[in-house]
């Protein structure tokens, strides 16, 4: 279930709430969602995982002792 995961979000849905643009049940689901946590302010989005490199990986040979 989707849920608000910041103080500015809960903000931006009571404003489209008192606007008409969603409706009293979804601002409900989202809140409900977050439950009584204290909010961080703003949440930053997470960092893209790196590209792994497309080298390709060589076999290593054993050396021979002899």
């Amino acid at each position: 279930m989707a849920r608000v995961r910041s103080k500015a979000q809960r903000r931006k849905f009571a404003e489209l709430l008192v606007e008409g643009k969603i409706d009293r049940g979804a601002f409900e689901r989202w809140n409900r969602g977050a439950g009584s946590r204290d909010l961080p302010e703003h949440v930053k989005r997470k960092q893209k995982k790196k590209k792994k490199s497309k080298r390709k990986k060589t076999k290593r040979r054993a050396k021979r002792h002899g």
